[in-house]
């Protein structure tokens, strides 16, 4: 029945003019059409579209066809699939690109979400020979089709092994560099010849190469990991990474302004695209970590640029990325931070740095990591990234980082490392012929007292400040043993006083004070265990109440709490018994 209204409907049409066709027509051409596929009359349709005398009918309603046919060839199981295949390949050589162009884009647009990598095999290649037949005005087309194939390519899930080889979502990247090669291939060639940069539509084309190069570094790239050659001596999304950035460069980009924008002043490109959405923030963090973490397309980039003026460059595309709350961007901008610190010698950066703001705020984000971040692997990278950065800056610039990671972090671990720190750099300026006006005598003063004082004075949770407060009476002791009363070159001896007035005396009623709460605590813990009440006590560590526990976990807690008393008092009389021998002395 479907085959028969189908040769009725073409015989109909044989004896029109293709502007006598209506509406009624072009569906029942459809409906027939597409029952008949459904069906299986594969070798009748394939003879119906092949007659010489139904061409002009199949480049106008032909490919109203391609829904049911494309769902057969997504299939693969049909024992007619070449005769099916026969019928597609007419169709895209005998229909109008334009009508084609939107078929094809429905099919991969609506496609199952569990064959959107078939879809992509499918229909790429499709998709390419279409658009090469619109000729000079296929860039908006050429947009649009990008924009959808990066939109089903985001769906598909990432790799997690090494076997990109087999991986659907890096043959996908595979094909699309392969779809995209003959478009880029005409921009770079429009850009060597002398008319190109004249002519709008190829203008047109370039840009929207440009939206596909920063939507694909900036939605796909940094999305995922690439892996190492020695790790992966072949990577299809190496592959693909180095093709996007080769790309940039056939449409007139340096990779290098790229880079560099947030510094160096760009001049206006001619064109539609606003600077905002021509140069996407996220996409330009891409490029500059695709060349300095995995060195691609390092042949192309000038070497001439200093290790600072690249980091300084770099520091806008690390502030983005760690201001992230994605792991993959954070980890990309870990690298890469690490990646611009490690080409520089130590003690190079001046403080003048810090009067940019994201030399500041980069910090910020990077304690966020350190002490935020649930994957123990980015807080370890993140504590060797920062004591790297440490490294970098010179003994002003460590001076001023110090004052102002100890106003702001309030975090007790990062303030007690920052303290490690500052003792480390004390020790240095210490020894003989390495004297430094920061950290010794005047200058240091203020940095101590930022160190040695209690939030909260004698009420001062001291369990939650343990870390900052256990480096702070470390540092005071190296400074009682280390620094000559006679000699004083650190000013501790004249501070001592007010140390001992705003720091040690409220520190030792602090400790008293707690001591006594958790040992009352434990006394009361102890009888309600002897007398197997149930459990009631509420214990806080660090502002947060622990979970109800047993007694027994409940006693060990105390016991935990009453040993760190313990050693704190241990150090803090220590330094009181040193003070007083060499104020003896």
């Amino acid at each position: 029945m479907a085959l028969e209204k189908f040769s009725d409907v073409v015989q109909l049409c044989q004896a029109l003019p293709e502007s006598s066709y209506t509406a009624e027509h072009h569906d029942a051409f459809t409906a027939a059409g597409r029952a008949c596929i459904q069906e299986g009359h594969c070798t009748n349709v394939l003879s119906i579209l092949l007659d010489e005398k139904n061409q002009e009918i199949v480049r106008c309603m032909g490919w109203t066809l391609l829904p049911p046919l494309i769902q057969l060839l997504l299939k693969k199981e049909d024992k007619n699939l070449p005769q099916w295949l026969a019928i597609f390949t007419h169709l895209l050589e005998s229909c109008r690109p334009k009508e084609l162009l939107i078929g094809l884009l429905e099919q991969l647009e609506h496609s199952d979400p569990h064959t959107t990598a078939e879809s992509l095999h499918l229909l790429l290649k499709p998709l390419q020979k279409v658009l090469l037949r619109l000729g000079s005005r296929k860039a908006s087309s050429l947009g649009m089709t990008l924009s959808s194939v990066l939109d089903q390519l985001a769906k598909l899930p990432l790799p997690l092994t090494k076997e990109e080889d087999s991986d659907e979502f890096s043959l996908c990247c595979v094909e699309l560099i392969d779809f995209v090669r003959p478009f880029f291939q005409e921009a770079r060639q429009s850009l060597s010849s002398e008319t190109g940069r004249s002519c709008g539509l190829e203008d047109e084309l370039r840009a929207e190469l440009l939206k596909f190069c920063m939507k694909t570094l900036s939605h796909l790239l940094l999305e995922v990991q690439l892996r190492d050659p020695d790790e992966l001596t072949v990577s299809p999304l190496r592959t693909f990474a180095t093709e996007i950035l080769d790309g940039l460069t056939a449409v007139g980009e340096h990779l290098h302004s790229l880079v560099f924008q947030p510094v160096l002043k760009r001049k206006q490109v001619p064109g539609f695209l606003e600077e905002e959405v021509r140069y996407p923030k996220a996409s330009l963090a891409g490029v500059a970590h695709l060349v300095f973490v995995h060195h691609l397309a390092a042949d192309s980039f000038p070497s001439v640029f200093s290790p600072v003026f690249c980091l300084r460059c770099n520091m806008e595309h690390i502030f983005l990325l760690l201001s992230s709350a994605e792991d993959p961007k954070l980890q990309k901008g870990l690298e890469l931070y690490e990646k611009s610190l490690v080409r520089l010698e130590d003690s190079c950066l001046p403080a003048d740095l810090l009067q940019i703001k994201t030399f500041l705020t980069v910090p910020q984000n990077m304690v966020k990591i350190m002490t935020l971040s649930p994957r123990h692997d980015l807080r370890t990278k993140g504590l060797k990234v920062f004591q790297l950065s440490i490294d970098k800056f010179d003994t002003e610039a460590k001076y001023r980082l110090f004052q102002y990671m100890l106003s702001t972090s309030n975090h007790s671990g990062v303030e007690g490392y920052i303290i490690k720190n500052i003792r480390t750099q004390i020790h240095v300026a210490l020894q003989p012929g390495n004297g430094n006006v920061w950290f010794e005598g005047v200058h240091l003063l203020p940095l101590l007292r930022k160190v040695f004082s209690l939030p909260d004075g004698p009420e001062t949770d001291l369990l939650q400040y343990l870390d900052r407060l256990m480096e702070a009476l470390n540092l005071l002791r190296f400074l009682v043993i280390r620094d000559k009363v006679t000699e004083n070159q650190t000013g501790v001896w004249t501070e001592l006083y007010k140390i001992e007035d705003s720091f040690m005396k409220p520190l030792r009623v602090g400790l008293n004070m707690s001591r006594a709460h958790y040992e009352q605590e434990l006394r009361s813990c102890s009888e309600r265990r002897r007398n197997k009440e149930e459990p009631v006590l509420s214990v806080s560590v660090s502002s947060e109440k622990l979970p109800q526990m047993t007694p027994d976990s409940q006693i060990q807690a105390l016991h935990s709490a009453l040993h760190t008393f313990d050693m704190m008092e241990s150090v803090l009389a220590r330094i009181e018994e040193l003070t007083e021998l060499k104020e003896d002395l």
